[in-house]
């Protein structure tokens, strides 16, 4: 499981938050320098919680860029709430982090 590195702040009555995410994001199209093609290997679903409910969930694909960043505004979100990012890949390997709100 790779870690998820998350940041999570009130400002102006929401919660800003951030998450990066370490993940090569292969297409399955690029070529090494044998030229044979990499395999694909990319984030497919990543959802955000807070405080365990379920807020939004994201369908991606090959077309994000390496080690993807990814940032979301929420409202009704307390100082001390927790907030949690996850995601899972094409070849089924998870990723997660989680962040108490200041």
């Amino acid at each position: 499981m790779s870690e998820v590195k998350l940041r999570a702040a009130i400002k102006d009555g929401k919660c800003e938050v951030k998450a990066l995410m370490t993940h090569p994001m292969e297409t399955g199209r690029r070529k090494d320098k044998d030229g044979n093609l990499v395999p694909a290997h990319y984030i497919q679903t990543v959802e955000l919680l807070h405080n365990g409910n379920l807020k939004m969930e994201a369908d991606w694909g090959g077309a994000i860029s390496t080690n993807p960043f990814f940032s979301a505004t929420l409202k009704d979100v307390a100082s001390g709430d927790t907030i949690e990012v996850r995601w899972v890949d094409n070849k089924g390997e998870k990723g997660a982090g989680s962040v108490k709100v200041k």
